[in-house]
């Protein structure tokens, strides 16, 4: 284990999840620069600089970082779903700001923690239900998106691997979940209509409430916790690390809702009670990280969060 970097760079710093992990930052002794595309209406933490950028624009992104020459950079930045976008606009933004901030990241000597995605094993987004081969799913299962938002991150992920190559640097892939927010767990709007009878009658009706992605979910203060932890790590190359809660969110047993969805379980089948689908074991052992919340307990917590956006 080594220091926090004296100097961080995090983009998407106004998105949902970039508010907690700025404001999570913010406790340490880094001077952070916020990238986003606009700057906050209300004060940020104090020690934090805010900057506005368009890192689809390589100069811009050059500027920024270059001026800066960061120790580490954390790249949040991205359209987050296909469904709400054309698909044409997610890929090239989040293809062409992944590329850049790597890239320049990369020729400045920063070492990068960024969030690739769940959806870049293929099954969020897929246009008919795919199983996976095995359970839990690592990362070494293969990735195989049909859509524009997982095919980015895969996209993400090559860049990674070419400017480790290259340059040197360590780069940190988190494939997160669905995140969710202490007390507004927008999961739990699903689990209230969940229905394993329905599920098992009309698999490909249900697709949307949570089949996408196995029920998995993670709390955001979880995914800073990786992000952090992954700064002070001293790390080498590339890797990625699955970043999802210990359960699914519907409180019924895994290999039962497999088997509602598909009529079968997959095999080999490693699974108790309602253990997530998603394996968190390479990120226990190498990022000494496991998840700490639940929706059990955080659906309807009180927490003092980013009070700036």
């Amino acid at each position: 284990m080594s220091a926090m970097p004296e100097s961080v760079v995090v983009t998407g710093a106004l998105g949902g999840a970039g508010r907690w992990v700025v404001d999570r930052l913010a406790d340490t002794d880094a001077d952070i620069l916020a990238i986003d595309q606009g700057l906050p209406e209300a004060a940020g933490p104090e020690g934090v600089d805010f900057r506005a950028a368009d890192l689809t624009d390589c100069g811009e992104t050059f500027d920024l970082l270059d001026r800066t020459r960061p120790d580490a950079v954390v790249h949040l930045a991205a359209i987050p779903d296909p469904l709400n976008h054309a698909g044409s606009r997610v890929f090239r933004n989040n293809v062409l700001s992944t590329y850049n901030v790597l890239d320049i990241a990369g020729r400045v000597g920063a070492d990068v923690a960024w969030t690739s995605s769940e959806s870049a094993y293929g099954f969020p987004f897929a246009t008919e239900i795919r199983p996976p081969e095995y359970l839990p799913i690592d990362e070494s299962h293969p990735m195989r998106p049909e859509d524009p938002y997982g095919t980015s991150k895969v996209l993400g992920e090559t860049v990674a691997d070419m400017v480790v190559r290259r340059d040197g640097i360590s780069v940190t892939s988190i494939r997160p979940s669905w995140i969710q927010y202490p007390g507004s767990y927008v999961a739990c709007d699903v689990q209230n209509e969940f229905d394993i009878e329905a599920l098992a009658a009309d698999p490909v009706g249900a697709v949307g409430g949570g089949t996408g992605n196995f029920w998995s979910y993670v709390d955001v203060r979880d995914v800073a916790d990786m992000i952090v932890g992954t700064l002070e790590a001293d790390r080498d190359g590339h890797e990625a690390f699955n970043c999802h809660a210990k359960d699914n969110f519907v409180d019924v047993p895994t290999r039962a809702l497999f088997d509602a969805l598909l009529g079968d379980v997959p095999d080999p089948c490693d699974l108790d009670d309602d253990e997530s689908a998603f394996s968190m074991a390479k990120a226990e052992s190498e990022l000494d990280w496991s998840p700490s919340h639940t929706w059990r307990t955080a659906r309807n917590e009180s927490v003092d969060g980013p009070t700036f956006d």
